[in-house]
């Protein structure tokens, strides 16, 4: 089956060699850290201390990855961390989120075992934890077959792919029987991984680790920053549309008009924070068209920001430096049939989270967070009715203050009442990663 599941490989890799090549030559999105990931990342030494390898997929990950790092980086002080992504936006983020903790940050290596091999040849890990739902077939053997420890983090595996996995399940039943550890954010995801083939006493469930989210202080001082670029007060509340999708940004902005149109006094600003970078052209063209005022956050500062009724937050790893300025958060992704993205960051920042009907992606952590009465959710409605739906919704918590504060006070205890995640996962990684340096 491994032999079966190269060709597939392969073959989907010659499909798609014409995109990656005009990738290469036109925007490189796809073709960033090619080298790397053929397996030709920078010979390591780490001499002779334990290396320990941190894979996380995008931004996601990333960010959710760091007070994991931290407290790594504090009980084995002398280990070495290398911090691997499969996406640009989580590489660039990656190089600033542990510029201050990874030894070295790269590309994760295409799943063929030649490159997997020659990765692991260069770098020598002794421990491999893999953020979320990263199950790469040949990486998962043949890091084993290397004698490195091998294990899943802050695991999270929705129904979707445990039915895509089903269709494999003798196959996926060998590719699990190599981990040597599942540490999974809910029981649910645990019991769908052993329905898979993972032993029982393999798996454990340690809690999400974005409930463990603490701003930095460059994080703290970033806000400040915007705060006086923009001069955010509470007389202009900000409403921020956090990681949004096409066509997200034209409901929104449809949506912050009508709002805008009809308050008498304390007008509201906007910010915009698309979820991928490609497209924030393409946003910048549309605010372009809304007779608003707006400013880029790319470009140099001036007068204008200050002012400016739509800020476009057209950059990489702010968006949580950005949460703490806002009123309330819309959370994008979550208007189509896309899954949403994260609360966990503007509900750490203590915010009115609002959601749209698709949060398929933390079905978990809405749950929690609707329950203890801390987020909005709209509910589904067609497409003609999302922008009246939004307008009620912005105008409701603008107006009123108490439910406003209440979401937000909500939030933030949810956020509390489940933090620990890190500890939890540490003491259980603890038979791979050996006795502690610094206790």
């Amino acid at each position: 089956m491994f032999f079966l599941y190269e060709i597939i490989l392969s073959l989907g890799f010659i499909v798609l060699l014409p995109v990656f090549l005009f990738d290469a030559l036109f925007k490189g999105k796809y073709a960033a850290g090619f080298k790397q990931r053929l397996g030709f990342v920078p010979r390591f030494n780490a001499n002779g201390k334990k290396v320990i390898w941190v894979h996380c997929v995008s931004v996601g990950e990333t960010n959710a990855a760091r007070p994991l790092a931290l407290k790594i980086k504090q009980d084995y002080p002398d280990s070495r961390l290398i911090i691997s992504t499969t996406t640009r936006t989580g590489q660039k983020l990656a190089r600033t989120v542990f510029s201050d903790l990874a030894d070295l940050v790269i590309y994760f290596p295409f799943d063929w075992r030649s490159t997997v091999r020659r990765s692991l040849r260069r770098l020598k890990p002794s421990v491999v934890l893999l953020m979320e739902t990263e199950i790469w077939f040949n990486f998962i053997r043949e890091t084993s077959k290397s004698n490195a420890r091998v294990a899943i983090v802050n695991g999270r595996l929705s129904e979707r792919s445990f039915k895509r996995f089903g269709y494999i399940k003798k196959f996926m039943r060998r590719v699990l029987g190599y981990l040597d550890l599942a540490l999974m954010q809910e029981n649910a995801d645990a019991m769908r991984l052993m329905s898979l083939g993972l032993r029982a006493s393999k798996v454990r469930v340690t809690g999400n680790l974005k409930f463990d989210h603490d701003l930095n202080d460059e994080e703290h001082s970033l806000t400040a920053e915007f705060r006086k670029r923009f001069a955010v007060t509470p007389e202009a509340p900000l409403i921020i549309a956090a990681s949004t999708h096409s066509p997200e940004e034209q409901w929104i902005v449809q949506a912050f008009k009508e709002v805008w149109k009809t308050s008498s006094e304390n007008l509201p600003r906007l910010m915009i924070a698309p979820r991928h970078p490609e497209r924030f052209a393409e946003v910048a063209q549309i605010l372009k068209e809304t007779g608003f005022t707006w400013v880029r956050r790319s470009e140099s500062a001036s007068s204008r920001d200050q002012n400016a009724e739509i800020i476009l937050l057209d950059s990489i790893g702010e968006l949580r430096a950005a949460y703490p300025l806002a009123e309330m958060v819309f959370v994008g992704g979550s208007l189509i049939p896309h899954g949403g993205q994260s609360v966990y960051e503007p509900a750490a920042a203590a915010k009115a989270i609002l959601t749209g009907p698709h949060t398929a992606n933390f079905n978990a952590a809405i749950h929690e967070f609707s329950e203890h009465e801390a987020i909005v959710c709209l509910p589904k409605v067609p497409d003609e009715e999302i922008v009246p739906r939004l307008v009620e919704a912005f105008r409701n918590l603008l107006i009123d203050h108490v439910r406003r504060a209440t979401l937000s006070t909500n939030a933030q205890a949810v956020m509390n009442n489940n933090r620990g995640a890190v500890t939890r996962t540490i003491e259980h990684l603890a038979p791979l990663l050996g006795a502690r340096e610094n206790r």
